[in-house]
């Protein structure tokens, strides 16, 4: 079971915005967080970078590609994606057109790493190589009848199913789900704010579920109601 539970950590993103760190936190040489044997000890200088030059500004999601590398996502546009080494040494970045970067999923496709970036700002969703060359846009999906304008939709996470198929977290819009294929073609979606046990608060984060082969599902953080939401593939709680 531990087996099991570390793959899906290190494989999703649904922490995509962690909690930050009380200042009292930060004088401190050393501090040990955690529970049981799950304990871990802060390093406060883990990274070498030259602020001067790799700046940073509200990282909200860090990943790991099949290298072993470290991506680190920023709204910084002098460089949105920062890529250290396991020792934070800074090898590379890219990135200067997503002022509202904010979820980062890296997924496997036909072998190679990919990501998506939600851009709160710009009210999007972008596919990109793993050094950045944009490979898709989703704009907001007006052909959902549910917006009637791109500022109402503000995506902050996307979870990608073993088939291809996209999930579009709206967690500080309408709190839907957008599903489309691997092609980017609209699905379906569900969620959205209401007092059923299917609808979402602060649809935040979300990954999909794999631990259970037979019976994959998707997790959706609701956030302001202290929760995760569970629903099949097809958005069915």
């Amino acid at each position: 079971m531990y087996e099991k539970m570390n793959k899906f950590i290190k494989t999703t993103s649904l922490g995509c915005s962690g909690p930050m760190l009380p200042v009292h936190y930060l004088g401190k040489t050393e501090v040990i967080l955690g529970h049981k044997n799950k304990r871990y000890k802060i390093n406060t200088r883990w990274s070498q970078a030259d602020v001067a030059r790799y700046p940073v500004n509200n990282c909200h999601e860090m990943v790991q590609d099949k290298k072993g590398r470290i991506l680190l996502l920023t709204d910084e546009t002098r460089n949105n994606v920062l890529i250290y080494d396991k020792n934070g040494k800074i090898l590379d970045s890219w990135g200067t057109e997503y002022p509202g970067a904010h979820g980062f999923t890296l997924f496997h496709e036909n072998g190679e790493d990919m990501l998506f970036i939600c851009d709160n700002n710009r009210h999007q969703v972008i596919k990109t190589t793993i050094d950045g060359r944009v490979l898709m846009t989703l704009d907001y999906p007006k052909e959902a009848g549910i917006y009637t304008k791109a500022e109402e939709y503000v995506p902050t996470e996307t979870a990608i199913a073993p088939n291809g198929d996209i999930y579009v977290a709206d967690g500080y819009g309408k709190d839907y789900v957008i599903q489309y294929n691997h092609k980017g073609e609209y699905i379906r979606h569900f969620g959205g704010k209401g007092d059923t046990p299917a609808h979402l608060s602060n649809a935040h984060g979300i990954c999909v579920d794999l631990r259970d082969k037979a019976n994959p599902c998707l997790m959706v953080t609701s956030r302001v109601q202290n929760a995760f939401k569970r629903y099949d593939l097809a958005g069915n709680t």
